[in-house]
């Protein structure tokens, strides 16, 4: 592992320099919000146009220590979406290549670079972080790094890229954070959510108004767990809502089983790993309770196209929207991702579901054998998909 870059001792006050370099964004989150990214240490997970995003973000911020671990060189391939690569870096190290770019955007954020395999590593690694944000890896290695984080309490980001799709995963464990807001005649309710609890309460008051300092509390699931949770039912109990939800769900579920079962590799177009892909997303859409009617063979092709691309629009929306998600976590402000966005470029949708192992009444009926109606209608086998996308 090598070091790079300048950094102060994290146990100093803010320094009058880092006060006008950061004056825009202490005037947005406070001084103590600063202090507190720039005491931060985050390990990132493989260096490519995602992680490129999250790291520009998170160091022009100005948090205290990034560690970047990625043991591939780079390829032709990464020269599409990846700006801290070019042509004169291919088969240096990844992390490597990308150290001199990221170092140049802040020199006080202490740069480590490792070029060791991530698989190589003992679980207490991960307990030496802060975040850990493991990025464009297949689901094992996302649930044994979450794990090890879990272990030393420590948070977890999980974020994959898919050409149009995308999406991140967050598991924070148990976080507090405080909401300002003036002051209301309506009492707050204790549990807001499931998963979402009021735990204090303080005013103050600015000009004429007074002001509550309101600490809610967000309790969070591993993403094993989440990965085969149901929908809440805010999303299912009604048609219309129902019908809105996206299918890159199920996909992403047919995804992830697929790598389990398959040593980590994509989906190829062979007329086998399709009609296989195409089972778990049908499986997956009815464990969801979702209509077989909000998906179709189009979608899924397109899916699947997508696999393994970059595209820098959506590296760019879904780096920035973690890098936020980060700091505001750090700074303890603001409401964290909770806990599954997903990202679809090609409607220009986002929408973030809270997954967890909480059973709505009908499924818990289902287990019990209350209810046993099935339905038999399946979803199109895609046999093969054309290289030029245009299905039958």
């Amino acid at each position: 592992m090598s070091n790079q870059g300048n950094h102060e001792a994290s146990n100093q006050g803010i320094s009058a320099d880092e006060i006008a370099l950061y004056d825009r964004q202490i005037r947005l989150w406070g001084v103590q919000a600063q202090e507190k990214l720039r005491s931060a240490k985050i390990l990132l997970v493989t260096c490519k146009a995602l992680a490129n995003e999250i790291a520009k973000n998170l160091v022009l911020a100005g948090v205290g220590s990034l560690t970047i671990i990625d043991h591939e060189p780079v390829t032709e391939i990464d020269l599409g979406a990846q700006f801290f690569v070019s042509q004169e870096t291919i088969g240096q190290n990844r992390a490597e290549a990308a150290a001199p770019h990221i170092r140049a955007m802040n020199p006080r954020v202490l740069l480590n670079i490792d070029t060791d395999n991530v698989h190589t590593k003992p679980p207490e690694f991960f307990g030496a972080f802060d975040i850990t944000i493991a990025t464009d890896l297949d689901f094992m290695t996302y649930t044994n790094i979450n794990a090890a984080c879990r272990i030393a309490s420590r948070r977890f980001y999980a974020a994959g890229l898919h050409g149009f799709y995308g999406y991140v995963f967050a598991d924070l464990i148990s976080h507090d954070f405080v909401i300002e807001r003036e002051k209301s005649n309506v009492s707050s309710h204790g549990q807001e959510t499931p998963t979402r609890s009021i735990v204090g309460i303080a005013t103050k008051r600015e000009n004429d108004k007074v002001i509550e300092l309101v600490t809610k509390r967000e309790i969070y699931s591993p993403l094993l767990l989440a990965n085969s949770s149901p929908l809440p039912e805010e999303f299912t109990r009604i048609a219309r809502k129902k019908k809105q939800v996206t299918p890159l769900l199920s996909c992403l579920r047919a995804l992830w089983e697929f790598q389990r079962t398959s040593n980590g590799k994509l989906p190829t177009f062979s007329r086998s790993e399709l009609e296989v892909f195409t089972t778990l997303v049908n499986e997956r859409h009815r464990e969801l309770q979702l209509d077989i009617s909000s998906i179709d063979s189009s979608f899924l092709r397109s899916f699947l196209e997508n696999l393994g691309c970059e595209l820098s629009p959506v590296a760019a929306f879904l780096g920035g929207s973690l890098a936020q998600d980060v700091i505001n976590v750090l700074s303890l402000r603001e409401q964290p991702l909770q806990n599954l966005l997903l990202f679809d470029g090609e409607k220009n949708i986002a929408p973030i579901y809270p997954l967890h192992p909480i059973f709505p009444p009908q499924i818990e009926h289902m287990a019990s054998g209350e209810h046993h109606t099935t339905t038999t209608t399946s979803l199109p086998v895609l046999n093969s998909i054309p290289s030029n996308g245009v299905g039958p």
